[in-house]
Protein backbone atom coordinates (compact mmCIF):
# COMPACT_ATOMS: atom_id res chain seq x y z
CA UNK A 1 0.00 0.00 0.00
CA UNK A 2 2.88 2.27 0.70
CA UNK A 3 4.34 1.61 -2.42
CA UNK A 4 0.51 2.30 -4.38
CA UNK A 5 0.50 5.76 -2.39
CA UNK A 6 3.69 6.91 -2.81
CA UNK A 7 3.27 5.98 -6.84
CA UNK A 8 0.03 7.72 -6.62
CA UNK A 9 1.54 11.03 -5.39
CA UNK A 10 4.04 11.09 -7.99
CA UNK A 11 1.58 10.43 -10.57
CA UNK A 12 -0.40 13.54 -9.40
CA UNK A 13 2.93 15.67 -8.29
CA UNK A 14 4.18 15.48 -12.10
CA UNK A 15 0.37 15.98 -14.27
CA UNK A 16 0.04 18.65 -16.58
CA UNK A 17 0.81 22.41 -15.45
CA UNK A 18 -1.88 24.31 -15.02
CA UNK A 19 -3.23 25.61 -11.82
CA UNK A 20 -1.98 23.13 -10.29
CA UNK A 21 0.81 24.19 -7.62
CA UNK A 22 0.13 21.52 -4.71
CA UNK A 23 1.78 21.59 -1.49
CA UNK A 24 0.83 19.43 1.19
CA UNK A 25 -1.79 21.72 3.83
CA UNK A 26 -0.73 19.71 6.33
CA UNK A 27 3.43 20.31 6.42
CA UNK A 28 4.58 21.68 9.65
CA UNK A 29 5.98 25.09 8.40
CA UNK A 30 3.64 26.63 6.18
CA UNK A 31 5.19 30.37 5.30
CA UNK A 32 3.14 33.60 6.67
CA UNK A 33 1.10 35.21 4.02
CA UNK A 34 -0.26 38.92 3.28
CA UNK A 35 -2.99 39.56 1.37
CA UNK A 36 -3.57 42.88 0.41
CA UNK A 37 -5.41 45.22 -2.26
CA UNK A 38 -8.32 42.87 -2.62
CA UNK A 39 -11.85 43.16 -1.83
CA UNK A 40 -12.56 40.72 1.37
CA UNK A 41 -15.87 39.12 1.54
CA UNK A 42 -17.64 40.10 4.94
CA UNK A 43 -18.04 37.36 7.20
CA UNK A 44 -21.65 37.38 7.11
CA UNK A 45 -21.12 37.24 3.78
CA UNK A 46 -23.31 40.18 2.73
CA UNK A 47 -21.05 42.50 1.23
CA UNK A 48 -17.39 42.55 0.08
CA UNK A 49 -14.97 45.62 2.07
CA UNK A 50 -12.55 47.33 0.45
CA UNK A 51 -9.12 48.44 2.27
CA UNK A 52 -8.82 44.95 4.27
CA UNK A 53 -5.62 42.72 4.26
CA UNK A 54 -5.72 39.52 5.53
CA UNK A 55 -2.91 38.01 7.58
CA UNK A 56 -2.50 34.11 7.28
CA UNK A 57 -0.07 32.32 10.02
CA UNK A 58 0.39 28.66 10.84
CA UNK A 59 -2.84 27.60 8.28
CA UNK A 60 -5.05 30.18 9.85
CA UNK A 61 -6.38 33.62 9.49
CA UNK A 62 -4.55 35.44 12.28
CA UNK A 63 -5.68 38.33 11.31
CA UNK A 64 -8.27 41.24 9.03
CA UNK A 65 -6.99 44.90 9.47
CA UNK A 66 -7.19 47.79 7.40
CA UNK A 67 -4.62 48.67 4.80
CA UNK A 68 -1.49 49.24 6.30
CA UNK A 69 -1.92 47.79 9.73
CA UNK A 70 -1.36 44.42 9.63
CA UNK A 71 2.59 43.19 10.22
CA UNK A 72 4.18 40.51 8.38
CA UNK A 73 6.18 38.57 10.27
CA UNK A 74 9.68 37.95 9.14
CA UNK A 75 10.30 35.29 6.32
CA UNK A 76 6.17 35.74 5.34
CA UNK A 77 5.40 36.83 1.96
CA UNK A 78 3.15 39.54 0.45
CA UNK A 79 1.01 38.66 -2.19
CA UNK A 80 -1.02 41.71 -3.80
CA UNK A 81 -4.50 40.97 -4.99
CA UNK A 82 -5.14 44.20 -5.98
CA UNK A 83 -8.53 44.14 -8.60
CA UNK A 84 -9.27 40.93 -7.41
CA UNK A 85 -12.19 39.87 -5.00
CA UNK A 86 -11.79 37.26 -2.29
CA UNK A 87 -14.02 34.30 -0.66
CA UNK A 88 -13.87 31.71 1.75
CA UNK A 89 -13.19 28.13 0.05
CA UNK A 90 -16.32 26.97 -1.49
CA UNK A 91 -18.15 23.60 0.26
CA UNK A 92 -19.95 20.85 -1.87
CA UNK A 93 -22.36 18.97 0.29
CA UNK A 94 -23.57 16.34 -2.41
CA UNK A 95 -20.10 15.06 -4.58
CA UNK A 96 -19.02 11.00 -5.13
CA UNK A 97 -15.44 11.40 -6.23
CA UNK A 98 -15.51 7.76 -6.99
CA UNK A 99 -18.06 8.21 -9.84
CA UNK A 100 -16.85 9.94 -13.21
CA UNK A 101 -19.68 11.60 -16.09
CA UNK A 102 -22.15 8.55 -17.23
CA UNK A 103 -21.59 10.11 -20.55
CA UNK A 104 -17.98 8.61 -20.65
CA UNK A 105 -19.85 5.49 -19.29
CA UNK A 106 -22.86 3.85 -16.97
CA UNK A 107 -23.33 3.87 -13.90
CA UNK A 108 -23.98 0.38 -13.81
CA UNK A 109 -20.40 -0.11 -15.97
CA UNK A 110 -18.75 1.44 -13.43
CA UNK A 111 -20.06 -0.32 -10.59
CA UNK A 112 -19.32 -3.61 -12.31
CA UNK A 113 -16.67 -3.41 -14.98
CA UNK A 114 -14.29 -0.69 -13.09
CA UNK A 115 -11.43 -1.94 -10.91
CA UNK A 116 -11.25 -0.71 -7.29
CA UNK A 117 -7.91 0.80 -7.97
CA UNK A 118 -8.92 2.70 -11.04
CA UNK A 119 -11.71 3.69 -9.41
CA UNK A 120 -9.27 5.61 -6.41
CA UNK A 121 -7.27 6.79 -8.75
CA UNK A 122 -9.64 8.49 -10.69
CA UNK A 123 -10.91 9.42 -7.64
CA UNK A 124 -7.44 11.00 -6.58
CA UNK A 125 -7.81 13.12 -9.69
CA UNK A 126 -11.49 14.26 -9.26
CA UNK A 127 -10.38 15.36 -6.03
CA UNK A 128 -7.68 17.32 -7.37
CA UNK A 129 -9.69 19.11 -9.94
CA UNK A 130 -12.01 19.79 -7.49
CA UNK A 131 -9.97 21.79 -5.61
CA UNK A 132 -8.58 23.77 -8.31
CA UNK A 133 -11.41 24.79 -8.71
CA UNK A 134 -12.28 26.84 -5.49
CA UNK A 135 -13.82 23.72 -3.31
CA UNK A 136 -11.71 23.39 -0.62
CA UNK A 137 -14.26 21.34 1.52
CA UNK A 138 -15.93 18.03 0.35
CA UNK A 139 -19.53 15.72 1.62
CA UNK A 140 -18.80 12.46 -0.38
CA UNK A 141 -21.94 10.93 -0.16
CA UNK A 142 -21.32 6.81 -1.25
CA UNK A 143 -18.40 5.35 -2.88
CA UNK A 144 -21.19 3.36 -5.14
CA UNK A 145 -19.71 0.31 -5.09
CA UNK A 146 -15.93 1.57 -4.24
CA UNK A 147 -16.47 0.37 -0.32
CA UNK A 148 -14.41 2.36 1.38
CA UNK A 149 -12.03 4.36 -0.99
CA UNK A 150 -13.37 7.41 -0.01
CA UNK A 151 -12.08 6.95 3.39
CA UNK A 152 -8.42 6.32 1.98
CA UNK A 153 -8.92 9.54 -0.66
CA UNK A 154 -9.79 11.99 2.73
CA UNK A 155 -6.68 9.87 4.80
CA UNK A 156 -4.33 10.59 1.67
CA UNK A 157 -5.47 14.09 1.52
CA UNK A 158 -5.05 15.26 5.31
CA UNK A 159 -1.46 13.36 5.12
CA UNK A 160 -0.33 15.46 1.86
CA UNK A 161 0.30 12.10 0.04
CA UNK A 162 -2.12 14.15 -2.71
CA UNK A 163 -4.16 16.96 -3.34
CA UNK A 164 -7.54 17.49 -2.95
CA UNK A 165 -10.59 19.02 -0.49
CA UNK A 166 -11.25 18.31 3.49
CA UNK A 167 -13.21 15.13 2.78
CA UNK A 168 -16.23 14.35 5.13
CA UNK A 169 -16.39 10.70 4.12
CA UNK A 170 -19.92 8.35 4.36
CA UNK A 171 -18.53 5.59 2.95
CA UNK A 172 -20.95 3.02 1.45
CA UNK A 173 -24.67 4.19 2.17
CA UNK A 174 -27.20 2.26 3.14
CA UNK A 175 -30.07 0.04 0.98
CA UNK A 176 -32.80 -1.96 1.44
CA UNK A 177 -33.07 -5.44 0.20
CA UNK A 178 -34.12 -5.07 -3.54
CA UNK A 179 -34.13 -1.54 -3.78
CA UNK A 180 -30.60 -0.37 -5.72
CA UNK A 181 -28.70 -1.00 -8.86
CA UNK A 182 -26.82 -2.98 -10.51
CA UNK A 183 -30.52 -4.28 -11.18
CA UNK A 184 -32.25 -5.66 -13.63
CA UNK A 185 -30.31 -9.19 -13.94
CA UNK A 186 -31.15 -12.42 -14.18
CA UNK A 187 -32.60 -12.59 -10.01
CA UNK A 188 -29.96 -16.22 -10.22
CA UNK A 189 -26.99 -14.12 -9.69
CA UNK A 190 -26.25 -12.18 -6.91
CA UNK A 191 -24.44 -8.80 -8.32
CA UNK A 192 -22.40 -6.61 -6.34
CA UNK A 193 -24.25 -3.40 -4.94
CA UNK A 194 -23.42 0.38 -4.69
CA UNK A 195 -24.06 0.48 -1.49
CA UNK A 196 -24.66 -1.87 1.77
CA UNK A 197 -27.22 -3.60 1.74
CA UNK A 198 -29.25 -3.81 5.46
CA UNK A 199 -32.64 -4.46 6.84
CA UNK A 200 -34.61 -4.57 9.64
CA UNK A 201 -33.93 -2.21 13.14
CA UNK A 202 -31.26 -4.52 13.90
CA UNK A 203 -29.76 -4.84 11.03
CA UNK A 204 -29.45 -1.84 10.12
CA UNK A 205 -27.89 -0.60 13.32
CA UNK A 206 -24.64 -3.72 12.35
CA UNK A 207 -24.06 -2.02 9.51
CA UNK A 208 -24.05 2.08 11.03
CA UNK A 209 -21.39 0.62 13.33
CA UNK A 210 -19.65 -1.34 10.67
CA UNK A 211 -19.24 2.11 8.69
CA UNK A 212 -18.36 4.40 11.60
CA UNK A 213 -15.97 1.25 12.64
CA UNK A 214 -14.06 1.72 8.94
CA UNK A 215 -13.91 5.03 9.21
CA UNK A 216 -17.68 7.04 8.46
CA UNK A 217 -17.87 10.93 9.22
CA UNK A 218 -21.19 10.88 7.98
CA UNK A 219 -24.12 8.11 7.60
CA UNK A 220 -26.23 8.23 4.12
CA UNK A 221 -29.09 6.22 3.92
CA UNK A 222 -31.46 5.89 0.72
CA UNK A 223 -35.32 6.33 2.40
CA UNK A 224 -36.99 5.40 -1.01
CA UNK A 225 -35.83 4.09 -4.41
CA UNK A 226 -36.61 1.92 -7.65
CA UNK A 227 -37.63 -1.22 -6.45
CA UNK A 228 -37.64 -2.70 -10.14
CA UNK A 229 -35.43 -0.41 -13.16
CA UNK A 230 -39.03 0.45 -14.73
CA UNK A 231 -40.61 1.25 -11.67
CA UNK A 232 -40.87 4.86 -10.09
CA UNK A 233 -39.28 5.42 -6.57
CA UNK A 234 -40.90 4.52 -3.46
CA UNK A 235 -40.36 4.23 0.22
CA UNK A 236 -37.72 1.81 0.77
CA UNK A 237 -37.05 2.14 4.57
CA UNK A 238 -40.22 2.06 7.39
CA UNK A 239 -39.72 4.99 10.09
CA UNK A 240 -38.40 2.51 12.70
CA UNK A 241 -35.68 1.45 10.51
CA UNK A 242 -34.61 5.16 10.00
CA UNK A 243 -35.56 6.06 13.78
CA UNK A 244 -32.54 3.36 14.37
CA UNK A 245 -29.93 4.58 11.93
CA UNK A 246 -30.27 7.86 12.84
CA UNK A 247 -30.12 6.62 16.41
CA UNK A 248 -27.05 4.52 16.30
CA UNK A 249 -25.16 7.10 14.36
CA UNK A 250 -25.88 9.67 16.70
CA UNK A 251 -24.90 7.40 19.40
CA UNK A 252 -21.41 7.97 18.09
CA UNK A 253 -21.58 11.44 17.69
CA UNK A 254 -23.02 11.06 13.62
CA UNK A 255 -25.06 12.95 11.20
CA UNK A 256 -27.54 11.23 9.02
CA UNK A 257 -28.28 12.51 5.25
CA UNK A 258 -31.06 10.88 3.57
CA UNK A 259 -31.55 10.50 -0.30
CA UNK A 260 -35.34 11.04 -0.63
CA UNK A 261 -37.19 12.11 -3.79
CA UNK A 262 -40.48 11.19 -2.41
CA UNK A 263 -42.97 13.21 -0.02
CA UNK A 264 -43.66 10.06 2.20
CA UNK A 265 -39.85 9.40 1.98
CA UNK A 266 -38.92 12.72 3.03
CA UNK A 267 -41.40 12.93 5.91
CA UNK A 268 -40.50 9.56 7.49
CA UNK A 269 -36.75 10.75 6.96
CA UNK A 270 -37.33 14.26 8.71
CA UNK A 271 -39.52 12.44 11.99
CA UNK A 272 -36.52 10.07 12.01
CA UNK A 273 -33.93 13.12 12.53
CA UNK A 274 -31.66 12.71 9.82
CA UNK A 275 -29.76 15.83 9.09
CA UNK A 276 -30.02 16.51 5.30
CA UNK A 277 -32.46 15.58 2.38
CA UNK A 278 -30.74 15.16 -0.99
CA UNK A 279 -32.62 15.73 -4.05
CA UNK A 280 -35.99 15.85 -2.73
CA UNK A 281 -37.49 16.39 -6.53
CA UNK A 282 -41.33 15.61 -5.36
CA UNK A 283 -41.22 17.36 -2.23
CA UNK A 284 -44.95 18.77 -1.22
CA UNK A 285 -45.48 21.66 0.40
CA UNK A 286 -46.49 19.71 3.35
CA UNK A 287 -43.34 18.07 3.76
CA UNK A 288 -41.46 21.15 3.42
CA UNK A 289 -42.96 22.92 5.88
CA UNK A 290 -41.95 20.10 7.97
CA UNK A 291 -38.88 19.87 6.94
CA UNK A 292 -38.28 23.85 8.20
CA UNK A 293 -39.87 22.84 11.02
CA UNK A 294 -37.62 20.31 11.73
CA UNK A 295 -34.62 22.43 10.71
CA UNK A 296 -33.58 19.75 7.99
CA UNK A 297 -31.33 21.01 5.18
CA UNK A 298 -32.23 20.86 1.61
CA UNK A 299 -29.24 19.60 -0.95
CA UNK A 300 -31.07 20.06 -4.45
CA UNK A 301 -28.75 18.83 -6.29
CA UNK A 302 -29.94 20.82 -9.37
CA UNK A 303 -26.54 20.44 -11.63
CA UNK A 304 -27.21 16.33 -11.89
CA UNK A 305 -30.75 17.04 -12.87
CA UNK A 306 -29.87 19.25 -15.82
CA UNK A 307 -26.87 16.69 -16.12
CA UNK A 308 -29.10 13.71 -16.86
CA UNK A 309 -31.39 15.66 -18.87
CA UNK A 310 -28.06 16.28 -21.52
CA UNK A 311 -27.91 12.82 -21.47
CA UNK A 312 -31.44 11.97 -22.55
CA UNK A 313 -30.31 14.35 -25.62
CA UNK A 314 -31.70 17.77 -24.45
CA UNK A 315 -29.94 20.86 -25.07
CA UNK A 316 -30.10 24.37 -23.52
CA UNK A 317 -32.53 26.52 -25.58
CA UNK A 318 -34.84 23.34 -26.52
CA UNK A 319 -37.86 23.00 -24.65
CA UNK A 320 -37.11 21.97 -21.07
CA UNK A 321 -37.97 18.27 -20.25
CA UNK A 322 -39.77 17.31 -16.87
CA UNK A 323 -36.51 16.76 -15.12
CA UNK A 324 -35.58 20.27 -15.37
CA UNK A 325 -39.10 21.71 -14.76
CA UNK A 326 -39.83 19.76 -11.83
CA UNK A 327 -36.12 20.41 -10.21
CA UNK A 328 -36.97 24.02 -10.77
CA UNK A 329 -40.84 24.01 -9.26
CA UNK A 330 -39.67 22.11 -6.22
CA UNK A 331 -36.55 24.35 -5.82
CA UNK A 332 -38.69 27.71 -6.01
CA UNK A 333 -41.25 25.59 -3.19
CA UNK A 334 -38.48 25.23 -0.78
CA UNK A 335 -37.52 28.56 -1.26
CA UNK A 336 -41.10 29.59 -0.77
CA UNK A 337 -41.49 27.01 2.09
CA UNK A 338 -38.37 29.05 4.25
CA UNK A 339 -36.26 25.68 3.67
CA UNK A 340 -32.82 26.00 4.79
CA UNK A 341 -30.89 25.33 1.54
CA UNK A 342 -27.23 24.27 1.01
CA UNK A 343 -24.75 23.38 -2.07
CA UNK A 344 -24.69 19.93 -2.57
CA UNK A 345 -24.17 19.47 -6.63
CA UNK A 346 -23.93 15.48 -7.08
CA UNK A 347 -20.27 15.89 -8.92
CA UNK A 348 -19.62 12.51 -10.33
CA UNK A 349 -22.92 12.32 -12.68
CA UNK A 350 -21.09 15.02 -14.66
CA UNK A 351 -17.94 16.45 -14.33
CA UNK A 352 -15.52 17.19 -10.93
CA UNK A 353 -14.11 20.60 -11.33
CA UNK A 354 -17.83 21.66 -12.12
CA UNK A 355 -19.36 21.89 -9.24
CA UNK A 356 -20.23 25.76 -9.64
CA UNK A 357 -22.75 24.81 -11.21
CA UNK A 358 -25.38 24.33 -8.58
CA UNK A 359 -24.66 27.80 -7.68
CA UNK A 360 -24.95 28.93 -10.98
CA UNK A 361 -28.50 27.35 -11.22
CA UNK A 362 -29.68 27.89 -7.74
CA UNK A 363 -29.41 31.77 -9.00
CA UNK A 364 -31.38 30.93 -12.29
CA UNK A 365 -34.05 29.14 -10.31
CA UNK A 366 -34.77 31.49 -7.71
CA UNK A 367 -32.33 32.37 -4.87
CA UNK A 368 -29.89 35.63 -5.35
CA UNK A 369 -26.57 35.84 -5.80
CA UNK A 370 -25.91 36.28 -1.96
CA UNK A 371 -27.64 33.26 -0.99
CA UNK A 372 -26.33 30.83 -3.60
CA UNK A 373 -22.94 32.12 -2.25
CA UNK A 374 -23.75 31.13 1.44
CA UNK A 375 -25.28 28.23 0.46
CA UNK A 376 -21.66 27.40 -0.36
CA UNK A 377 -20.05 28.82 2.51
CA UNK A 378 -21.72 29.66 5.69
CA UNK A 379 -24.62 27.63 5.80
CA UNK A 380 -22.87 24.52 4.23
CA UNK A 381 -20.15 24.91 6.96
CA UNK A 382 -23.10 24.60 9.81
CA UNK A 383 -24.54 21.73 8.24
CA UNK A 384 -20.94 19.96 8.81
CA UNK A 385 -20.88 21.44 12.44
CA UNK A 386 -17.78 23.29 11.62
CA UNK A 387 -18.61 26.67 11.12
CA UNK A 388 -15.84 27.37 13.87
CA UNK A 389 -13.59 26.08 11.53
CA UNK A 390 -14.00 27.03 8.17
CA UNK A 391 -16.86 28.76 5.65
CA UNK A 392 -16.39 32.52 6.16
CA UNK A 393 -13.33 34.75 6.57
CA UNK A 394 -12.78 35.35 10.00
CA UNK A 395 -10.11 35.58 12.31
CA UNK A 396 -9.00 32.36 14.06
CA UNK A 397 -10.35 30.13 11.30
CA UNK A 398 -8.23 28.05 9.02
CA UNK A 399 -7.28 29.83 5.44
CA UNK A 400 -9.64 28.51 2.85
CA UNK A 401 -9.69 31.05 0.80
CA UNK A 402 -10.81 31.72 -3.40
CA UNK A 403 -9.14 34.55 -5.06
CA UNK A 404 -11.58 35.55 -7.83
CA UNK A 405 -11.02 38.13 -10.81
CA UNK A 406 -14.89 39.23 -10.99
CA UNK A 407 -17.72 40.11 -8.33
CA UNK A 408 -19.83 36.86 -8.19
CA UNK A 409 -22.44 39.03 -6.90
CA UNK A 410 -22.64 41.01 -10.13
CA UNK A 411 -21.09 37.59 -12.52
CA UNK A 412 -21.62 34.35 -10.66
CA UNK A 413 -19.60 33.00 -13.39
CA UNK A 414 -16.67 34.74 -11.79
CA UNK A 415 -16.60 31.38 -9.71
CA UNK A 416 -15.54 29.11 -12.66
CA UNK A 417 -12.09 30.16 -12.73
CA UNK A 418 -10.47 31.11 -9.62
CA UNK A 419 -7.43 33.11 -9.85
CA UNK A 420 -6.19 31.06 -6.72
CA UNK A 421 -7.08 28.56 -4.23
CA UNK A 422 -5.65 28.53 -0.91
CA UNK A 423 -6.46 25.75 1.70
CA UNK A 424 -4.90 25.94 5.14
CA UNK A 425 -2.75 28.55 4.17
CA UNK A 426 -1.07 27.09 1.02
CA UNK A 427 -1.32 28.47 -2.29
CA UNK A 428 -2.55 24.93 -3.38
CA UNK A 429 -3.91 26.27 -6.86
CA UNK A 430 -3.17 29.77 -9.12
CA UNK A 431 -0.99 32.72 -8.74
CA UNK A 432 -1.88 36.35 -8.08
Amino acid sequence: MRSFLCMLSALVLSGPAGLALWAAPSAPESEALLLVGARVLAADGESFQEGREVLIEGGRIRSIAAAGRAELPPGGRRIDLSGRWLIPGLIDLHSHLLLHPYDEAAWDDQVLKESLALRTVRGAAAAQATLEAGFTVLRDLGTEGAGFADVGLRDAISQGIVPGPRIFASTRALVATGCYGPSGFDPRFDLPKGAEVADGRDGVRVAVRRQIAAGADWIKVYADYRRRPVDPSTPTYSLEELAAIVDEAESAGLPVAAHAVTSEAIRRAVLAGVRTIEHGSDASGEVLDLMKQHGVVLCPTLAASEAMARYAGWQPGQPEPARIEDSRAMFRRALGAGVLIACGSDAGVFAHGDNAREIELMIEYGMTPREALRSATLVAARVLGASDRFGRIDAGLLADLVVLRGDPFEDVTALRSPVMVIREGQVVAGRP
